[in-house]
């Protein structure tokens, strides 16, 4: 399949806590790798759970308070979350002690990161470390050690939240995010003009991904 010079522009609305977030990413990038697509991702902070305490809540009495839904829901989405990101090779480990927690301090350890060209991995390694290691990602030096496992300097990652350095950019941010009806993550942006909303599946991204390609030419 021939692709135009141009790269495909793809900016991803997520938070770090959300489990659909980590599973659509990961059949994006599938999409991507089978359909050899050149392209640039660019990653935009949402908090979906901006009142979390900093030591964070259980994640199924959390579910089950926002939603309304029952233990046996949740069972379910679990195992069909668990499915669905195994498909893709994401593996989830739910424990009953498994927590969801506030993300404000990731989104500006992210943004530090982006000004180093380390947005994409550090994202990456926040996923790994919230789903699949079951970290603290609402504490500080547990932050700051998943940044150096990238290669990142731990003592200004730890600075960076400490000081606060770039809340106010976050909450702008966050906000602009919201602005073009996006309610729900992730949400998915191609060519600054295609909305996606929610995780798609491989096939659907890369009927997507191919239309695009094809107007492009």
């Amino acid at each position: 399949m021939q692709h135009s010079e141009k790269p495909l522009q793809i900016d991803i609305v997520s938070d770090v806590v959300c489990p659909w977030c980590a599973i659509g990413y990961s059949q994006l990038a599938e999409a991507l790798k089978q359909t050899n697509t050149p392209h640039e991702i660019h990653w935009h902070p949402f908090e979906l759970n901006p009142n979390t305490p900093s030591e964070g809540r259980n994640y199924r009495e959390h579910i089950m308070e926002k939603y309304g839904t029952t233990a046996e829901d949740i069972k379910e989405s679990l195992t069909r979350m668990t499915a669905a990101g195994a498909e893709v090779g994401f593996n989830f480990r739910f424990t009953d002690e498994f927590r969801t927690y506030n993300t404000f301090n990731t989104h500006q350890l992210l943004h530090w990161a982006n000004q180093q060209g380390r947005m994409h991995d550090l994202k990456q390694a926040l996923f790994v470390a919230h789903f699949v290691d079951n970290s603290n990602v609402g504490d500080s030096a547990v932050l700051a050690d998943i940044a150096a496992s990238i290669g990142l300097d731990r003592t200004e990652a730890l600075a960076v939240i400490e000081d606060q350095r770039f809340a106010d950019v976050i909450r702008e941010s966050v906000q602009h995010s919201k602005q073009p009806g996006i309610q729900s993550v992730p949400s998915v942006i191609f060519n600054g003009r295609h909305l996606v909303s929610g995780a798609q599946g491989v096939e659907n991204y890369k009927n997507i991904i191919e239309q695009l390609t094809e107007m492009s030419e």
